[in-house]
């Protein structure tokens, strides 16, 4: 019975650091980014169902808390992160030993986590909207969405770092399944309490909440059936002082990166905000939207922190660098082939979200510069996730903050001032991305030389 329960564990697994790796990065990425869309339609059926059933001023509120949910909870996704490349490195290496400890501690660290966000949402929610100059017409709805939907925080951080385990390990397949349950749970139920019961903003954010805590419960209940270093047992939880002081290392400066880049976008989007509820809400759909072209390239940002982390901890770095090199590619085809589809069919996906014109015109000029060059982000974003996974943690982050958060807000303070329409705001994207993703292959090249082997071409 033991040996056929390690053989289904292993079917889940990806050897990561022996053989061809392009077949392997794929079967690793694409659950993975179908995980990732399903987390992201959480948000889209909320902002979906509202735009048709309660109204632009409902599709602004719920659309427009994006950026500032991201900004709360950035640190400790980024100490998720942190998790996965510590089991990541102990796996290749074969440390297995090391991982039960840091698996306790991660999921301990995910329920204090998901505590301290949910206070802060709940008390801080209406003071962080006014900061944001949110319209008259929309704080009040956005004040209700947002404290409902950060009660299901708990559950948000248990299921992330619960995934990063898995996926530590080369798992993307279970976690899709449980998201995909969860999604389905999410959308009936807002549709069920939004058209039958008329609850608007109050629907979406309960239904919102409930998903999240299936998805917690189903992937605690996959970890507690694990035969091996991944076994989860309440009784084991506590903080080990080693493990986090390694997780700290690692996903501290992601989170601190997550924050200050969150902090920029929730600038741009006070900024947004001033143009009025319209343009606010044709943003919101058009953001949406960019999610899913996002979410598919983080994928290849995941996989190569997993990847990379594996052979690193195995001393493979010539394997690394095929990792780097495959990323690349992948990346760039998936942000691309993407991007130019949803600019071509900009007005019927938009249409998806409102029926209002006014708003699917402010989101078809959004699309225009953000989505045509998102690849460029995808690339960016794949070159951090190489220097995590050789324990590089705190480069990234400067350049990161420097490049694409400070730039942005040097863009507001100055062209933007200067030329003042959403285009110049829009703008602000693609040219932080340039020059970041600029810098970050730079520092890529310096590290990989600093190893003594073949640096990235």
């Amino acid at each position: 019975m033991q040996e056929d329960s390690k053989k289904r564990q292993k079917k889940y697994e990806i050897d990561m650091v022996h053989g061809p790796l392009a077949k392997k990065i794929l079967l690793f990425a694409v659950p993975l980014m179908l995980s990732s869309m399903m987390q992201l339609l959480f948000n889209a059926a909320d902002i979906i169902v509202v735009g048709h059933f309660a109204g632009s001023e409902s599709l602004a509120a719920v659309g427009s808390t994006t950026s500032l949910i991201n900004l709360i909870t950035n640190l400790f996704v980024g100490l998720s992160i942190g998790a996965n490349v510590v089991v990541a490195n102990a796996y290749g290496a074969g440390r297995h030993e090391e991982i039960k400890d840091t698996l306790h501690t991660a999921m301990m660290l995910a329920l204090i986590s998901g505590a301290i966000v949910l206070v802060i949402g709940v008390v801080f929610a209406p003071d962080f909207l006014g900061m944001m100059a949110s319209p008259e017409d929309v704080i009040h709805l956005a004040t209700i969405y947002l404290r409902i939907y950060f009660l299901g925080m708990p559950a948000l951080m248990v299921y992330n770092f619960g995934a990063s385990m898995l996926r530590a390990v080369g798992d993307t397949k279970r976690p899709l399944y449980y998201l995909l349950f969860a999604g389905v749970v999410n959308v009936v139920l807002n549709l069920i309490l939004v058209i039958c019961f008329d609850l608007g903003v109050v629907g979406v954010a309960v239904a919102t909440s409930v998903s999240q805590y299936i998805s917690a419960g189903l992937v605690l209940w996959c970890l507690m059936k694990e035969k091996g270093c991944l076994h989860f047992e309440f009784a084991s939880l506590r903080l080990n002082v080693g493990k986090m002081g390694r997780i700290m290392k690692i996903g501290l400066p992601a989170g601190l990166q997550g924050i200050v880049f969150s902090l920029s976008n929730v600038v741009i989007q006070t900024t947004i905000n001033s143009f009025g509820s319209v343009v606010m809400a044709g943003s919101a759909a058009s953001s949406n939207i960019e999610g899913f072209i996002y979410m598919a390239m983080n994928a290849f940002y995941q996989t190569a922190i997993t990847f990379s982390g594996q052979n690193y901890g195995a001393g493979e770095l010539k394997r690394v660098d095929k990792v780097f090199g495959l990323c690349l590619g992948f990346v760039t085809l998936t942000g691309l082939g993407l991007g130019l589809a949803c600019v071509f069919f900009a007005k019927p996906l938009l249409g998806i979200y409102s029926a209002d014109s006014l708003v699917v015109e402010a989101g078809i000029v959004r699309m225009s510069y953000v989505c045509t060059l998102y690849f460029l982000c995808g690339i960016m974003d794949v070159c951090v996730g190489i220097l995590r996974g050789m324990n590089r943690a705190v480069i990234p982050m400067i350049v990161s903050i420097v490049g694409a958060c400070g730039l942005r807000l040097l863009w507001i303070a100055t062209v933007f001032r200067e030329f003042k329409t959403i285009e110049t705001l829009y703008v602000a994207y693609p040219v932080t991305w340039t020059i970041t993703l600029s810098v970050h292959m730079l520092c890529i090249l310096v590290v990989r030389r600093k190893e003594g082997r073949k640096r990235y071409v």
